[in-house]
């Protein structure tokens, strides 16, 4: 298979799980109780055991000491931050403003590559990021949002905008680490020093009483929180980052709101109409002119 065609193969899986794990996370924040360093915690650790496990069948790789530092430094802008930002704004943030405020990512990725990396900013990509970028947030104030907070608080906008930046710089910094390094081996280190980072303070902050208060349907929303929107779609993130520029993986993020839009159509709570159609055609209008810009490849 061609080797950017795996990359955007994988970037687009990684994204579609993400955008189905926004409705799946939103039902998680407002009925299981459970504090976001837990849940992030509980996803380090199942991820960590995961890697670490898959690792035994592979070609053993070493990593050294400076790889390993970045690959903390990676972790805390990849993994750390961005997932417990999302799992503490997700109930405190309207759908519509989690999903706008989230869609700025791949401008910020495209200026952080441009400064780290040296990536062009052509006007053809800016163009197609720029066309995306009104496509997605035209689908998302076009859509219904029936789950989730009825309001946004302040703090809500400030957890969602450093996500933003965290994965942009995660993106367009680490991309050389990155192409270093097996995936497995990869994760397997960046997954184990956020469990470091994070299992303390999650087993301060935990109840156990709490878990026994959860119903068997969040349990099924967590596993799927923790074994594909975390071990499989983090497998496939450093797939598409080996292949394909970082603006390019960054704008795959513009799937989650087409994925949250056809879900709430299959399920009666929203409708399809010619101005959505439009604008989902001017999101992947937009990833195919920055594909085809100079500095894609």
């Amino acid at each position: 298979m061609n080797s950017k065609l795996l990359g955007h193969l994988a970037c687009f899986a990684a994204y579609a799980i993400f955008g189905i794990n926004i409705i799946s996370s939103r039902d998680i924040a407002t009925h299981s109780g459970l504090p976001p360093i837990t849940l992030f915690a509980m996803r380090a650790m199942v991820a960590t055991a995961l890697f670490w496990l898959l690792s035994l069948f592979l070609p053993r790789e070493r990593m050294g000491g400076k790889d390993l530092l970045l690959a903390a430094c990676a972790s805390l802008l990849g993994l750390f931050v961005p997932q417990l930002t999302f799992l503490s704004a997700v109930g405190i943030t309207t759908p519509v403003d989690l999903a706008v405020i989230g869609s700025i990512t791949p401008i910020l990725t495209m200026l952080v590559a441009a400064v780290a990396l040296k990536e062009p900013l052509t006007w053809l990509k800016a163009a197609g990021v720029a066309i995306s970028f009104g496509g997605v947030v035209g689908l998302i104030l076009l859509s219904s949002h029936a789950v989730g907070a009825t309001s946004t608080q302040p703090l809500g906008v400030v957890l969602c905008f450093v996500n933003s930046l965290s994965f942009a710089l995660y993106l367009g910094i680490f991309r050389p680490l990155i192409a270093r390094h097996g995936t497995v081996t990869l994760m397997k280190w960046m997954f184990l020093f956020t469990l470091l980072a994070s299992l303390p303070v999650a087993l301060v902050k935990t109840r156990l009483a709490l878990f026994a208060t959860i119903s068997t349907r969040v349990w099924w929303e967590i596993g799927f929180l923790i074994l594909f929107a975390t071990f499989v779609a983090y497998f496939l993130i450093p797939v598409g980052q080996k292949r394909i520029r970082p603006t390019l993986v960054s704008m795959y993020g513009y799937l989650q709101p087409i994925i949250a839009t056809t879900a709430s159509i299959i399920l009666g709570i929203d409708t399809v109409t010619l101005p959505k159609v439009l604008a989902v055609a001017a999101v992947f209008s937009g990833v195919a002119i920055v594909n085809r810009s100079r500095a894609a490849s």
